[in-house]
C-alpha cells in the first residue's frame, strides 16, 4: 500500500510516497519520469490518501498524462469541477485508490487536532507566483510528509471499520480490487446489479396494507395530501401526550428535558427498512433481481446467528441500500421506493403508538423503536403482546431492551442506563447514548472531551463536575478544536473591543462593537483551551465583507471562551498548565445537564 499526498504550485510540484509495507518513503520534485517509474512499480498497489478520490489521483494521472498539474489543480478547487472531466486520457493510468476522508467530509487537520498531534500550517502560499526556493521546497515537502503520516495515522484508527469493511465486501462479493476506491453505497448497487433509471413518480407513495391508524389520522391525511409533496413540509402534533414531527425524511418526537427511574423498554425494529423493503416490495426498482437483495438479507441472518464475522459485508449492503436510494447519481436511485420505506415505517411505528399508549408512557419515537415506560412491572407481558400482535400483522420483527434510568435532552440527545453493571464481561458499554453531548468519543472525535465526561460521570456515578474536572491531568481533554471555513479569510486572536456610541443615519442614537488590533493567525485550524488571564482576549474569524460602508465584525468561534489559548503543537502528554481556566469546563458541563433538565440548588466550588 502507497500512502500519498501531492503539493501544487504554480511553478512547482511535489509528491510524498510512504510505502507502509517495503517501510520506504519516497519525495518526488517536478520530475514527471521518476513519478511514472514510481508508478509503472506501484501501479498494482493500493494507493491511499485523503481526499484522493477528488483531488490526488487527478494531479497523479495529470503529470502522467504531460498535464500542467496547476491547471487539473484549478479545475478542481477554483473551478469546482469533477476531476475525471478533465481529460478522457486519465483512463490510461487506472489507480487504485482508497480514500481515507471519512463522509461527511472533515478536514485531515480537525483529525490531527482531535488526535492532539500538530495542526501547524506551511508558511509557504500556495498562490505564490514564482518558483519556490529551496528553502520553501524543503519546508513544503515537511509538511506534506506530516500529512502523509498523518493519513496513515487515520488510516490505522479507521482500518477496522472501514477499510477491513470495504475490502470485505469486494472480496464477499467477488469484486475487482480497484473497486475498493468506491464508496459503500456504490458498491451496494454494483452487487445488486442496479441500473439507473428515470422515475416521475417521486411523491405517489403507497399506505402499508396492513396498517391500523385511527386516533391520529390526521398524520395519514397529512402524507395523502397533494399539498404537502414537498421536503420541507412537517407536521407537528401530540401524540401520547409527547410532542411529535412527522416528515419526510422520518419521525421524531420526545419529552423534553426529561430524566426518570423505573422500568424502560426499547422497542427497536430489527432491521427496520430493509424488513420493510423485503416486506412490501420497496427494493428499488432499478435493481433487476430484486430476489437478490432477499438472497443477501437471509444470508446475513444466518451468518449473524452462526456469529460469523463474514455477516459485516452482508449487512452493508443491505443498510447502504436505501441511503442509495436517496442519491440521485447512484444506479440505485428510486425517491418513491426510499418514501415509501421511511413513510410507511412511521406509519406503522405510530400504528404501534396507538397500540401501546393506553398500557404504558411513551417516552421517545424516532426512526426504527420507541422508549417506553412501564407504569407496573407487572403490564410487561401485555405490552409484549401487543407487540406480538402488531409484528404478525406487520411482518416486521421487534427488538426488547430493558432500562432503568433515562436522560433525555430531545430526541437526538440522550442517555439511558440498565440495571446492573455498566459494562459486559467483554468490557463494553451497556448504555446507549445519542447526541454530541453525551456521544462515545474516539481519537478522530475528541472536541471537549472532559465535558463530555463529566455529563457521562454524573448521570452514570452521580460525579460532580467539579470532581471530574478537578482529576483530569491531560490538557488535551480540554482542547475546542475550530476551523477557519473557506467562508472567511483568517483568524484573529485577542482583538481589543471596544463599545462606542453612534447616531445611525436617522440620527438615532445606539451602541455599536468595535474591534481593533489583534494578532492574525496564518494557520487555518485550532486547538483552543479556556484561561483565567483577562488580559488575553479569545478567538475570531474575519470574512472581510463590507457592511454599510465598513468592514464586517469579526465573529468569535462557537463554543470558545472570552479568554483563551490556543495549542497548535502537538500537546499528547501535556500536562495541565495553571492558566487553564478549569471553572469554564465546569460552568459549561452544569449548563448541559440543565439542557437536560437536571436542576441543582448552587452550582459546587470551581475550582
Amino acid at each position: 500500500m502507497v500512502f500519498y499526498d501531492f503539493e501544487v504550485f504554480k511553478y512547482d510540484w511535489l509528491v510524498v510516497l510512504i510505502d507502509i509495507y517495503a517501510k520506504k518513503e519516497t519525495v518526488i520534485i517536478n520530475n514527471p519520469a521518476e513519478l511514472l517509474q514510481f508508478y509503472e512499480a506501484h501501479k498494482g498497489d493500493i494507493w491511499v490518501g485523503y481526499n484522493s478520490r477528488n483531488y490526488d489521483q487527478y494531479i497523479l494521472k495529470a503529470i502522467l498524462c504531460g498535464f500542467d498539474p496547476k491547471k487539473v489543480n484549478d479545475w478542481i478547487i477554483l473551478q469546482d469541477k469533477p476531476g475525471y472531466r478533465f481529460s478522457s486520457l486519465f483512463r490510461d493510468y487506472p489507480v487504485i485508490n482508497y480514500d481515507v476522508m471519512p463522509n461527511p467530509p472533515i478536514s485531515l487537520k480537525a483529525l490531527e487536532a482531535f488526535m492532539g498531534h500538530s495542526i501547524k500550517e506551511t508558511s509557504v502560499p500556495f498562490d505564490i507566483n514564482r518558483p519556490l526556493t529551496e528553502e520553501e521546497l524543503a519546508e513544503t515537502v515537511k509538511y506534506c510528509r506530516h500529512d502523509v503520516e498523518e493519513t496513515v495515522e487515520v488510516w490505522l484508527r479507521r482500518k477496522e471499520d472501514e477499510f477491513d469493511a470495504q475490502m470485505s465486501l469486494v472480496k464477499a462479493f467477488n469484486l475487482p480490487i480497484g473497486d475498493i476506491g468506491r464508496t459503500k453505497a456504490q458498491l451496494s448497487a454494483k452487487i445488486l446489479g442496479a441500473v439507473q433509471r428515470d422515475h416521475n413518480d417521486e411523491f405517489e407513495i403507497e399506505i402499508p396494507k396492513t396498517l391500523r391508524i385511527e386516533r391520529y389520522s390526521s398524520v395519514l391525511n397529512f402524507y395523502k395530501n397533494p399539498l404537502n409533496r414537498d421536503y420541507s413540509k412537517t407536521l407537528a402534533l401530540d401524540v401520547a401526550g409527547v410532542p411529535h414531527v412527522f416528515a419526510w425524511g422520518g419521525l421524531h418526537g420526545a419529552i423534553p428535558k426529561y430524566s426518570g427511574e423505573g422500568w424502560y423498554i426499547n422497542v427497536d425494529v430489527a432491521s427496520y427498512y430493509p424488513s420493510l423493503m423485503l416486506e412490501y416490495g420497496w427494493i428499488s426498482r432499478n435493481v433487476k433481481d430484486p430476489a437478490r437483495y432477499a438472497e443477501i438479507y437471509h444470508t446475513r441472518l444466518k451468518l449473524k446467528a452462526e456469529k460469523n464475522p463474514m455477516q459485516q459485508p452482508y449487512k452493508i449492503v443491505l443498510n447502504s441500500t436505501y441511503g442509495a436510494m436517496k442519491d440521485r447519481h447512484n444506479a440505485l436511485f428510486d425517491p418513491r421506493q426510499a418514501n415509501n420505506v421511511c413513510v410507511g415505517g412511521q406509519l406503522l411505528l405510530l400504528d404501534l403508538i396507538e397500540r401501546l399508549e393506553d398500557h404504558c408512557d411513551i417516552i421517545q419515537s424516532n426512526t426504527d423503536g420507541i422508549l417506553v415506560k412501564l407504569r407496573r412491572y407487572e403490564d410487561y407481558d401485555l405490552i409484549d403482546d401487543i407487540c406480538w400482535e402488531w409484528e404478525k400483522r406487520t411482518g416486521m420483527r421487534l427488538e426488547f431492551d430493558e432500562f432503568h434510568k433515562v436522560f433525555q435532552k430531545d430526541v437526538n440527545n440522550y442517555l439511558i442506563v440498565p440495571e446492573g453493571p455498566l459494562f459486559d464481561e467483554k468490557g463494553k458499554p451497556r448504555w446507549k447514548c445519542k447526541g454530541a453531548y453525551v456521544k462515545k468519543l474516539s481519537d478522530l472525535d475528541y472536541d471537549l472531551p472532559i465535558v463530555n465526561r463529566g455529563i457521562i460521570d454524573y448521570f452514570l456515578h452521580g460525579t460532580l463536575p467539579e470532581e471530574t474536572v478537578g482529576a483530569c491531568t491531560s490538557l488535551r481533554d480540554f482542547q475546542k478544536v475550530v476551523k477557519v471555513s473557506s467562508k472567511y479569510k483568517y483568524a484573529l486572536y485577542s482583538p481589543t473591543i471596544v463599545y462606542q456610541k453612534i447616531r445611525d443615519e436617522k440620527g438615532r442614537s445606539k451602541t455599536v462593537k468595535r474591534f481593533y488590533g489583534g494578532e492574525i493567525q496564518k494557520d487555518q485550524t485550532f486547538r483552543v483551551f479556556a484561561s483565567t488571564d483577562t488580559q488575553k482576549g479569545g478567538l475570531f474569524k474575519v470574512s472581510g465583507k463590507i457592511v454599510r460602508g465598513r468592514e464586517k465584525n469579526p465573529e468569535q468561534f462557537a463554543n470558545t471562551p472570552e479568554h483563551c489559548f490556543f495549542i497548535n503543537d502537538d500537546v499528547t502528554g501535556l500536562p495541565i498548565p495553571a492558566e487553564l481556566d478549569k471553572g469554564y469546563y465546569i460552568k459549561m458541563i452544569y449548563d448541559r445537564l440543565a439542557d437536560f433538565g437536571v436542576t441543582f440548588d448552587t452550582l459546587g466550588g470551581g475550582l
